[in-house]
This record gives C-alpha cells, structure tokens and sequence, in this order.
C-alpha cells in the first residue's frame, strides 16, 4: 500500500550490456519484470535491425509449432502444462531444437500421407467388396427354372442378323446416396432405356477416409448392350465421381474376387494399426517435447525483440538500452546484470540519465486493491505521481453503491457470494474457467464483497429487509399513550380506519430509534413521503461532501509539483465557490433538522424557497427565516462565490505571464521549476520531486525540450477558461447529479415492495385458504428467489454499479485528477509462463 497513495518513483536508466552477455542479461530481466524498454531504433525499419534474423527463425519455429500443435488436437490429445519455470534457451539450442521440431514435422507429415494414402485404399477395397456382396437382381438359384433353363435365355433361337453377335456387359460400383437419384435419371434418359440398372444401399456404413466419420454408399449394377451405351455409361459415371469397379459374371468368379478382396483388406488393416500406432509414437514425443518448446521459444523472440530496441556502441563490444525502472528496484536491477554479465568477464552497467518526458505511471497492486484501481484506470491511467484515487475508492464506492441498494437480504446474499468466491480463490478449477461472465465476477469479488457488505449497513439504517422492516430496537413511538391521551373508542376506530400519532401529545414519541429508521415508519401511509424527504436530503449532503473531498485532494498535487500559486489561484476559490453555495445548502439542511421541532414543525421554513431567494437576493414574506440576519449572510456567500469566478479564469494566467516577464532571460516560465531542474538522477533517492526533471504543470504543454518554448497567453487562458466554466457549471450539475443516489434508492425499495406484494403476499395467502401451505409456499418462493436474484439483485445491482461508477468518474475524479498518462508495461516472461 506504500504506492496506492500516488505512483511510484520511476525513472531514466542506461543499461551498457557486453555484447557477449546481452542475451543473458536480457533474459534475466524478462524474468523479473523490473524494466520497461525504450525503442532507441524508432526510425530503423523492423527489416533492418541487428536480431531480425534471430526474430524470423524463432516466427518460422513457431509456424512448425502451430503444425504441431494442430496434429496433436487431431488427434484428440491434451498438451500438458510445462513442468516448472523454464527460463529462455541459450541462442547455441535454437538449432537443435529447430533441428528436432523440423524432424518431428517431416515424420507426423509422412505418416500422416501414408495413413491418409492407406485408408483411402482401405475403403477402396471394403466399397468393392460391396458391390460384390451386394445382391442385385434375383439370386443365381432362383433364376434357373426346373429343366435347367435360365428365365434370361430366351424361348426362341435367333436368328442371325447384324446384332446377333452383341453380348451383355456390366458396369458395377458406388455413389454418394445424395447423387443416386440424379444419376439413375440422367442414365435413362441419356441411354433411351438400352439399359438395367438396380441400385442398393450398403448394410453397414463405411469409414470416411478424411473425415473418420461412418457413412453410407449406394451401390448399384448396369447391364447393357453395345460399346456407345457402354461409352456413355462410362462418362456419366466420371462426371459423378463414381467409384466404379471390375465385375465378373461368373459367380464362382466374383466369389473368387470377394475372399481375394477380403484377404486383401485384412493385411492392409493390419499395416494400417502399425501406422497408427507409429503416428501415436510420434505424436507421445511431441506431447512430451512441444509445451516446454513452446515457452522457450516464446521467451527467446520476446528477448530479441527487446534486444532490437536497443543501440550499438561505436566500438561494437557491447549494446546501450534505455529502460524505465521504478527506483526501488534499481539495486536489485544492478545486481541482476552483475550476476548475469559475471560469465563473460564484463559486468553491466546501469547509469541514470535525466529525461524531459513524462515517466510512465507503476502502481503496485495486490488481489484486494486491483479491482478497484481497474476501476480508476478505467477512467484513465493517472500522470506521474498523482494524487491515485484508487485508496478512497475502496471506502467511497462501495458506499454509494450501497446507498442505492441498501437492503440487508440483498446485501447478504451478494455478500455470501463473493464470500465464496473468496474463500475458492486459489482452487486451480476456479482459476481455470473460461466463461467471460464468471470472470467478470471473479476479478472484482473483492469489490462485490464490499459493496454487500456496505448494502447490509445501509440496509440497516433504512431498516430493510426485503423490503419488511424489522424490529430491532423497541419503537419510539407509543400507540397505547396516543389511545389513552385521545380516548379512541371502538367506534372511534371503526370510523377511522387511518389513525395518526401526533408527537406533541406526551409519552406518544419517546425519542429517536437507536440506529437507522423507526419500523413504525413502514405501517404509515406517509412512509414513501418520509422516506422521499430524507433520500434526497442525504443525497445531496453526501455529494457536496464528496465533491469537496476531490476538491481538498487537488491540495496534494500543487505541494507536491511544488505549484503553491494554485492554492491561493484554484483551490480556495474552488473550495469557497462550492462551500458557499452548496455547502451553506447543507447548513441549512442540518440546521433545520436540529432547530425545528415537532411543535413548529407546522411553521418551519422551506429550504428550497430560501435557496431560491439566496439567489434572487431577495426574501419571502410567507417563509419564516432560518435564523436572525439570514438574508444577509446568503448574499454575503453568493457575491463572495461570484468574485471567485474571475480569480479562478484570471488567476492562473495572469501569475504565470507575471511569472515570465519577472524570471531570468534564460529561464522559460513552461519550463520546469529551478528545484526540478536541478534534481539530478544521481541524487538522493528520497527526493519528493521528480527524479527525472519531469514537473506536471497544465501549462507546460506536451513534455520534450522545453528550452526553446515560448509562454502563450492565449493559449493559458483559453485552457483555463475551460477549467472555470466546467467547474462553475460541473458544481450545479453534479451537485444535481448526486439525487440519482435518492432516486434509485426509491427505486430499489419500491421493486422490493412490488416483488414481496405480488409474489410472497399473493402465496401467503393461498397458503392460508387453500391449507396445503408447504405445497403452494415452495414454488412460490421459489419464484421469489428467482425474481429476487434476477431483478433486484443482477438488474438492479448493475444500475447502481453503473452510476456509482459514473458519480466517481464524472463528479469526483475530476475535481483533481486528470488521467492523462499512461501505464508502466515492464518486461516480463509472465505471460510465456502462464
């Protein structure tokens, strides 16, 4: 938590690696992850740096890779997870093992064809054991009649002519079941019906040979008369891609072919399993040798790549690196080059230089604190050594979360699960699983817990409970003095069904409930009246406290950058503008509450007309005052609120021009501050200053070489103008702004009273006049729980997350933080790890 406060101490450091240990060096920096690279070859092309043929070997290594990878979940395997932490291979192991993937590659591919090459034989031979087992047409017993004469052999001899001589010819083979029909068709049709044809579906499908799947084939047999129909039959079939094969007439003869066939099936089986289980051979050595490959290489490309970004020496003995480094972690930096470089007989240097630009923004975080920086970040990445709002929005977020879902049921259950997802954090099934939803839920469970358990306090204070209020405490009202004092007789109280408790009587208010609100409160008619009238008080209360927090916290950004002017040039007039105006609006809010009591509760002032007047310097002859010389203290703070108006646009401006014309000539006034600019990197480490001359002044434009920058007054003005009307404007609008805590609190708790009226009273009910309660209270409730999940807790949750969210980013954050910078992206071999 050291850091949470504002970013860390980031700064320059120039890194002198021998040649000879770069690598190594650089490998061991990829494992701490300390270091952040500068490109030192922004203008060479990525084609001619000194390590683009190291970088293309590794690309090429990691294609044959893919290759690998693609084979292996063909065949339905699982890589494994590499055993333990492999740091990156020595540039000596590239070759071998580019030499063992290349082998691997070149065996998986040959086996691959030849299994590819002996299934599609494979069922070559089973499609044409079945168009031989197939039965077309009569069996040969059937079609020979009792005197030994076949029913194909005609009645009558013929007698010669040119067609004598035609015998009949077969043509025999298969077809996809989808193509059979169109082919039987365009036989007939092409061939004028000088054919037979008798198509049959296999038995038992067949095995694709690409796909593995089973499916099934249409065999079928053509008879036919002369050479042409044979010609046309022939081409027909081509241009279906027909699987046509030899087919004898004899029986004896195809019967011969079949157990030829089936003989020949059996060894090509048999060479087939030796093939697979040499492709599972291979396929167990890549499973064994690919996932440590696979990080190695990783680590490797990520090294040359960051070498790519470094320069070379005049001398070529060693590479020059720019690197930013959180200062914290300069020594252990040196001590990893020392340790690294300690082989070649050179030692690393590391050298801090000055630099003009803006440093990258580290915030350490932790598993507690990373939901809520992401919140932050998620706004923007804050400039260096800013003011983080991350530690505040720990306390504040969750709490105007809960303002709009204060509920102890709801607050419980989302406090349990996040409770659960706590407790389950480091099982590796829980960290293992992809659903984008869950881990949604999962990163921000410590968020989620918080936010329950600030909805189960608020819930309290409200003193609700799925939307049923309960008794903690003994009420501080008293019917029974109101009954006794009133004399409410039965007849009374059958011609008055609505009853009211004055608290004037004595002994009907005994004084305010403990904590949170009465729970006679939820029995009266006036309870959403009541509850109205304090929501929006409170809403407003809670958003000019906020708001003049974020003010107070812009404090700490001027000391630090050392612009004290701001104070007297910003904050004040920031603070007594808001204060003035809103802040006396509180005041009176308090006051009311304190002064008036239930015996002139019927001649108390309004608030809102008084606000009006303030304005109008004017005064109501119908509204009591407040307090004695109300009128002229509230147009004391409005003309005091607008004087500040012009301080805040001139102000700044009009110093910084000061500022100018009065410095040295050879000081710029954009320039950074004389303390900054003597800050030398080699001073002490426990300067409050930036270490790398770097100061964040608004006006000192966009950082680089300041030494020649002119000082523009319009430019300072027109900025700063921004500033003061967003500002003027943003305290009425976001003051506004902040009713939307006392808007969807209302809303929460209506839901909840319609979903209990509808659901819980409805199955009460039917409960008691049916007598079966078990029967009708079990689904009902279940349907409540189901609504209650679905509605208020997932619906309802994510609107008051959503404008929680928008009340930090919009009406808090930018009352002193700017986001403007960007994120410190170390280099580091997690990632290859994980």
């Amino acid at each position: 938590m050291g850091s949470m406060f504002r970013s860390e101490e980031v700064v320059l450091a120039q890194l002198f690696l021998p040649t000879a240990a770069a690598y190594t060096c650089v490998s061991q920096l990829g494992e701490l992850g300390l270091v952040e690279f500068r490109d030192l070859n922004a203008s060479v092309s990525a084609f001619q740096r000194r390590f683009v043929v190291d970088v293309r070997r590794c690309e090429e290594l990691e294609k044959t890779f893919t290759f690998l990878q693609e084979e292996v979940r063909r065949a339905g395997l699982v890589l494994p997870a590499p055993e333990g932490r492999l740091p990156a291979p020595p540039p000596r192991d590239l070759l071998r093992i580019q030499e063992e993937t290349d082998r691997l590659a070149q065996e998986l591919r040959e086996v691959r064809a030849n299994q590819q090459a002996l299934r599609a034989q494979l069922h070559q031979l089973r499609l044409h054991e079945a168009v031989l087992s197939q039965a077309h047409g009569p069996p040969v017993s059937t079609c020979l009649g009792r005197d030994g004469l076949s029913d194909r052999d005609p009645l009558l001899q013929p007698s010669g002519g040119p067609h004598q001589n035609l015998r009949v010819n077969f043509v025999a083979g298969a077809v996809e079941p989808s193509k059979a029909a169109a082919l039987e068709r365009l036989l007939w049709r092409a061939c004028r019906g000088f054919l037979i044809a008798s198509f049959l579906e296999t038995e038992q499908p067949l095995e694709d040979p690409v796909t593995g799947e089973p499916a099934t084939w249409m065999t079928f047999l053509i008879s036919y008369w002369g050479e042409q129909i044979g010609q046309k039959i022939r081409k027909i079939t081509d241009c279906f891609h027909c699987h046509v094969f030899p087919f004898e007439e004899q029986k004896e003869a195809r019967h011969g072919v079949l157990q030829q066939l089936q003989q020949q099936s059996q060894e090509l089986q048999e060479v087939l399993e030796e093939t697979e289980r040499f492709l599972s051979q291979v396929l167990g050595r890549v499973q064994r040798l690919l996932p440590a490959w696979l990080v190695q290489i990783r680590k490797m490309k990520a090294v040359y790549l960051a070498l790519n970004q470094c320069s070379v020496s005049a001398t070529h003995k060693c590479l020059i690196a720019e690197v930013w480094c959180p200062s914290r972690d300069l020594p252990e930096l040196q001590r990893a080059l020392q340790d690294s470089s300690s082989e070649v007989g050179m030692s690393a240097v590391v050298h801090r230089i000055p630099c003009k630009d803006m440093p990258p923004t580290l915030i350490r975080t932790n598993r507690f604190t990373a939901s809520f920086q992401g919140i932050v970040d998620a706004y923007g990445v804050g400039r260096y050594l800013e003011v983080n709002p991350a530690p505040y929005t720990i306390i504040t977020f969750p709490f105007l979360f809960a303002v709009m879902f204060g509920d102890v049921g709801h607050g419980l259950l989302m406090f349990l699960f996040a409770l659960a997802m706590v407790l389950a954090e480091d099982r590796p099934s829980v960290k293992a699983a992809q659903n984008e939803i869950w881990q949604t839920f999962f990163g921000g469970r410590y968020l989620l817990l918080l936010m329950g358990l600030f909805s189960v306090y608020t819930g309290f204070i409200y003193n609700e409970c799925f939307s049923r209020a309960t008794t903690i405490f003994h009420s501080g009202w008293s019917v029974a003095a109101m009954a006794n004092r009133s004399g409410w007789s039965d007849a009374f109280l059958a011609q008055h069904p609505i009853l009211t408790l004055d608290p004037n009587v004595t002994g009907v208010f005994l004084g305010p409930y403990p904590f949170g609100i009465d729970p006679i409160w939820s029995l009266a008619i006036n309870h959403l009246s009541f509850l109205n009238s304090f929501k929006m008080k409170m809403s407003v209360i809670l958003g000019v406290i906020h708001m003049a927090f974020g003010v107070v916290l812009g404090v700490f950004n001027h000391v630090h950058f050392g612009q004290h002017y701001r104070l007297l040039l910003e904050f004040l007039p920031q603070l007594t503008f808001l204060l003035g105006l809103f802040g006396y609006l509180v005041f009176m809010v308090i006051y009311k509450w304190l002064r008036v009591t239930a015996a002139s509760a019927a001649m108390a002032p309004s608030i809102l007309i008084h606000f009006i007047n303030m304005f109008l310097f004017s005064q109501s002859p119908t509204n009591q005052p407040l307090y004695h010389g109300q009128t002229v203290v509230q147009s004391t703070l409005v003309v005091l609120a607008l004087v500040m108006v012009p301080i805040l646009l001139l102000g700044t401006p009009l110093y910084l021009r000061w500022q100018h014309y009065h410095r040295h000539p050879s000081r710029q006034p954009s320039g950074p501050q004389p303390a900054e600019d003597q800050a030398g990197l080699l001073d002490s480490q426990d300067s409050h200053m930036s270490v790398n001359g770097w100061g964040s002044d608004e006006e000192k434009g966009p950082p680089g070489d300041k030494e020649q920058a002119e000082f523009v007054f319009s430019e300072v003005f027109m900025h700063q103008a921004i500033h003061t009307i967003e500002f003027c404007l943003g305290c009425i609008s976001n003051t506004a702004s902040y009713l939307r805590l006392w808007a969807l609190s209302l809303a929460h708790a209506q839901l909840s009273e319609v979903l209990w009226a509808m659901v819980m009273r409805v199955g009460l009910h039917l409960g008691r006049e049916v007598g079966v309660v078990g029967a009708v209270l079990v689904p009902v409730f279940g349907a409540f729980a189901v609504l209650t999940v679905a509605i208020l807790l997932v619906m309802e949750g994510l609107s008051a997350f959503l404008h929680a969210l928008r009340l930090h980013w919009v009406e808090f954050q930018n009352k002193f933080y700017s986001g403007t910078g960007y994120k410190l992206s170390p280099f580091t071999f997690t990632v290859e790890d994980e």
